[in-house]
């Protein structure tokens, strides 16, 4: 028997189709009230208020809001607490129950905990669905039904075990929302009612997403030969839309985990790198705050800050790490293999402790995800679960040379290095003065000399480990 009035609490699933928690909520209710919450304790931590990632969310809240107001209800958009807003909110409107998909980050479970607890003492429901990953915690797990510390492994066993069931497509009952004339007004309008300001034009929400994925459907037999080539629009796009739930995590897999091709199979494998990295951070909750390999915790990193200034900053004499770091100034966003090489040349040729580049990151991507920010960080440091290899140490200059060839994505980004041929542009401090004269750009003038030279700095960076 449906029971009356609910509220269905937006978070990372930014979408009204393929919506786990909605389509159950709508189903168990007669009438559902759809909210979404600008977290104070999360706002409150970004320091610029021109950041490009809130602007995305009330993006795709605006077009989430006028598809609600299509179907005659609305969106109530709210800040604050949750804690605090949620309980209360449910206690005005009525209602008996409150729905939302599950969040894996510590503070988010956190955060849940006390929700539900606040709507029990008040005898309401706090239901949250698995939605934004296909498995989650120990769903997929060795046979003592302990945690995969390796990821080839934990794959197998995501792939021997997935079926029809955990990619099945949720079809919410629409005609249950409640009509707009029953919703609160919202108290979030624009960007400045959250002390943020607009920084660039920005289409991205449910539509957006499928037309991307829909594109990159078409290109995905070449994934694993052109993910890597920097210059080429070899990947898929999609990590912003999946970590704001624009697109389902099961659509996506339901259209590729079938398809035969090593490019589709190779993607695949990248969404299941996903829930092997919410895994982690779900089950050694530390990782958070440190080595996964705990013992890493006690390296004393001697890289610089003013090191760690110019890596921030594109200035290190190394093109493809400048040309990277200036482009992701700019945009705040970076290609997979640029985020391997940057990160690497940051902890094993300057020095520096992983866990400021993880912090910087955090602070500048668009698509930022802690569980997939940290996983990549703690691989690239060889801190973390199934990391590369302390001794196996990227060389910026060959790693520019196999995956830009020509220059391009270098000469973009820095084009005062635009007159150098291809041999040239990835180390122009090899070429001669003369040369450096004849194309216009003198290292060290025009543009910075190596603040380090990559063979010495790897013989400290494995002294350091070993």
């Amino acid at each position: 028997m449906m029971k009356n009035k609910a509220i269905f609490w937006f978070r990372r699933d930014l979408r009204l189709s393929d919506n786990k928690a909605l389509t159950l909520v709508t189903k168990d209710y007669k009438e559902v009230v759809p909210v979404f919450i600008f977290d104070e304790n999360i706002l409150s931590k970004i320091k610029l208020k021109k950041d490009k990632r809130v602007q995305i969310i009330f993006s795709a809240l605006l077009e989430l809001k006028e598809k609600l107001i299509k179907q005659g209800s609305d969106l109530l958009i709210l800040s604050g607490d949750p804690v605090e807003i949620i309980p209360n909110l449910a206690l005005k409107l009525k209602v008996e129950g409150v729905y939302a998909n599950e969040d894996y980050e510590q503070y988010a479970i956190r955060r849940d905990k006390e929700v539900k607890k606040k709507l029990k003492l008040k005898s309401i429901d706090f239901t949250s669905c698995k939605d934004h990953v296909i498995f989650s915690g120990l769903e997929v797990a060795k046979k003592d039904n302990t945690a995969y510390r390796v990821f080839t492994p934990y794959k197998r066993q995501w792939l021997r075990q997935v079926t029809l069931l955990d990619l099945k497509s949720y079809k919410a009952n629409l005609s249950n929302l409640a009509p707009k004339s029953e919703i609160p007004k919202s108290k979030v309008s624009t960007l400045s009612d959250i002390g943020f300001e607009r920084t660039e034009t920005f289409i991205l929400g449910e539509n957006q997403a499928r037309k991307k994925f829909t594109k990159f459907l078409k290109k995905i037999d070449h994934y694993k030969l052109k993910r890597d080539m920097i210059a080429e629009d070899g990947t898929s796009s999609m990590s912003v839309y999946l970590r704001f739930g624009m697109i389902s995590t099961r659509e996506v897999v339901r259209k590729t985990i079938d398809l035969q091709s090593e490019g589709a199979q190779t993607w695949v494998s990248e969404i299941i790198w996903r829930d092997f990295y919410h895994m982690i951070l779900n089950e050694f909750p530390y990782v958070e705050k440190g080595a996964f390999k705990e013992k890493y915790n006690d390296i004393k990193w001697p890289g610089s800050s003013a090191h760690f200034k110019k890596w921030k900053e594109g200035n290190t004499g190394f093109p493809l790490i400048d040309a990277a770091m200036k482009h992701f100034s700019k945009t705040g966003e970076m290609h997979n293999r640029l985020r391997m090489i940057v990160a690497s040349f940051l902890v094993k040729d300057l020095l520096v402790d992983w866990k400021k580049g993880e912090k910087y990151f955090a602070e500048k991507l668009l698509d930022y995800d802690m569980a997939a920010n940290n996983g990549g960080w703690q691989w690239c440091a060889s801190t973390g679960c199934d990391a590369q290899p302390y001794f196996r140490i990227f060389n910026p200059i060959t790693q520019s040379q196999r995956f830009d060839p020509e220059g391009v994505f270098i000469k973009e980004h820095l084009p005062e290095l635009k007159n150098f041929n291809a041999k040239e542009v990835h180390f122009p401090q090899k070429c001669s003065i003369q040369r450096q004269k004849e194309v216009g750009c003198i290292v060290g003038k025009n543009y910075p000399s190596p603040i380090v030279e990559h063979s010495l700095q790897r013989i400290l960076a494995i002294e350091l480990f070993s």
